[in-house]
C-alpha cells in the first residue's frame, strides 16, 4: 500500500466518513460575507428602471443605437444565430474578415484577429507569445485577464510597480531569458489613468522586447477619432507593438481582438489555443461591431464627448473632497472610499439617489482601496450630470469629508 493510500485510509477511519466536499465552500462564503466581499448577480433592467447608468462600459452610448441593432439583425439573417464552429473550421464569415481588417485600419496596425472575447484575446496573445524562454514584465494593476494570461504563459513573470518605467527597464536588463514581453493596460480599469506607452515602448525596444498593450478601455475613447492610446502615443503600427482590445465597451458589442505585425497574427492562428479551440464570435456581434465602427467614423466627436463627461464627473467628486483620479484619461472615474462596507454603503446611496454605479472591492482592487467606479458616457446630458452631483454630495456628507466650493 502506498503512503498516499495509507493517508486516505487513516483520514476516512478517523472521521468515520469523508468530509462534506461542499463545507469548505460554505466556510469560504461565510468568511467573504463577514468581510463584505459577497457578490450578487443583479439582472439588468432593460433600461426602464429609472436609474441613470454610470456602471456599464457603454462609453459611447451605442448599446441601444438602432444602427447597431440593424447591423446585428442583418448578420443573423445572412449567417444565422451561431458561428457554428471555431474560426478555423466554420466560424469565420466575411464579417469576421472585414472586422479583422477594419480594427487594424482604425488603430493603425498591420493586421488583426478577432476572438470571441477580450479576455480570450489577452489569454491568446500573452500565453502564445510567452514561454519558458520569455520573461514577462507586467504592471501590478493590470487586468485579471492579463494576470491569468501571464500564469498560463509558463514564463517567469516580474510584477512592477504601477506605471514604473525604471522598474520595467531593470527587469529587462537583468533577465537571463533570451526574449521578453512588456505587458500593460493602456487605460487602467479602476484608476482610469493611462500607461506611459511611449516610454515603455522605448524601454522594450532598447532591450529587444515586445510591448503588449491592452486597449480595452481606450479604444473608442482615447486619441483622435477614438483610435486608442497606442495611436495617441505614436507607437501604433510599430512591428514590436501588439495591441489587444475588446468589442464590448465603446463598440457596444461582444468579442475581442489582437492587432499587430503579420508575424504575430500568423503565430496566433497557428498556435494560440484560445483561438484554435474556441468557437468563433457569433455573427450578430460581428455585425454590431462593424456598425459601431461606422458610427465612430461618421461621429468623430463621440470620443471627446465621453472624455469631457469623465473630466466633469471627476471635477465634481474632487470639489466635494472625494478621492478620485484628477484628470481621467478616458471614461473611467473612480471614487475611493477605503473599506468594502463603505463602498457598498455609497453604492446603495447612489441607487437611492437615482444612479447605478460600479462597486469594486478586493480582489478586484487592493485592500483599503474599495471604490465606486463611475463610467462616463458620451450621451450623458446636463440633467443626468446634475443628478450625479447630488448623489456625490450625499456620499461626501455620509463619509464626513469636507465640502469644497
Amino acid at each position: 500500500m502506498t503512503d498516499a493510500m495509507t493517508e486516505r485510509g487513516t483520514a476516512a477511519e478517523a472521521g468515520g466518513a469523508w468530509a462534506d466536499p461542499l463545507e469548505r465552500l460554505r466556510a469560504a462564503a461565510r468568511a467573504r460575507e463577514a468581510a463584505g466581499l459577497r457578490r450578487v448577480l443583479l439582472p439588468r433592467d432593460g433600461g426602464h428602471g429609472g436609474l441613470i447608468d454610470l456602471a456599464s462600459n457603454d462609453y459611447l452610448g451605442l448599446c441601444r443605437d438602432p444602427r447597431l441593432a440593424a447591423g446585428a439583425e442583418a448578420a443573423v439573417r445572412e449567417y444565422g444565430t451561431g458561428s457554428t464552429g471555431s474560426r478555423l473550421v466554420t466560424g469565420t464569415t466575411e464579417l469576421h474578415a472585414e472586422l479583422d481588417r477594419r480594427l487594424a485600419a482604425l488603430t493603425g496596425t498591420a493586421a488583426g484577429l478577432v476572438f470571441s472575447s477580450g479576455y480570450l484575446a489577452n489569454l491568446g496573445a500573452i500565453a502564445t507569445l510567452g514561454g519558458r524562454d520569455v520573461l514577462v514584465v507586467s504592471d501590478r494593476t493590470n487586468h485579471a485577464s492579463i494576470v491569468d494570461a501571464c500564469r498560463l504563459s509558463r514564463s517567469r513573470v516580474v510584477i512592477t510597480p504601477h506605471r514604473d518605467v525604471a522598474a520595467v527597464e531593470r527587469a529587462l536588463a537583468e533577465r537571463d531569458e533570451r526574449h521578453a514581453l512588456v505587458v500593460t493596460d493602456a487605460v487602467f480599469s479602476v484608476d482610469g489613468d493611462v500607461a506611459p506607452l511611449a516610454a515603455l515602448h522605448q524601454a522594450a525596444r532598447a532591450h529587444g522586447a515586445l510591448l503588449v498593450v491592452d486597449e480595452a478601455h481606450a479604444l473608442g475613447v482615447v486619441g483622435d477619432g477614438g483610435r486608442g492610446a497606442a495611436h495617441a502615443a505614436g507607437i501604433a503600427g510599430e512591428p514590436d507593438v501588439v495591441l489587444t482590445l475588446t468589442l464590448s465597451k465603446s463598440l457596444a458589442s461582444q468579442g475581442g481582438a489582437v492587432l499587430g505585425a503579420p508575424e504575430v497574427i500568423e503565430t496566433l492562428v497557428d498556435a494560440s489555443r484560445a483561438f484554435i479551440f474556441d468557437t468563433g464570435l457569433n455573427p450578430a456581434a460581428a455585425g454590431a461591431a462593424l456598425a459601431a465602427l461606422d458610427v465612430l467614423e461618421t461621429e468623430p466627436d463621440l470620443p471627446e464627448r465621453a472624455r469631457d463627461r469623465a473630466r466633469r464627473i471627476a471635477a465634481s467628486a474632487a470639489r466635494l473632497g472625494l478621492e478620485t483620479t484628477p484628470d481621467p484619461a478616458a471614461a473611467v472615474v473612480p471614487v475611493f472610499l477605503g473599506a468594502p462596507e463603505d463602498a457598498l454603503h455609497a453604492r446603495d446611496l447612489c441607487r437611492k439617489n437615482g444612479l447605478k454605479v460600479g462597486c469594486f472591492r478586493p480582489p478586484s482592487v487592493p485592500d483599503g482601496r474599495s471604490c465606486l467606479r463611475l463610467t462616463a458616457r458620451a450621451t450623458l446630458d446636463e440633467a443626468e450630470l446634475t443628478v450625479l452631483r447630488g448623489a456625490l454630495e450625499v456620499i461626501a456628507r455620509s463619509t464626513g469629508r469636507s465640502l469644497h466650493t
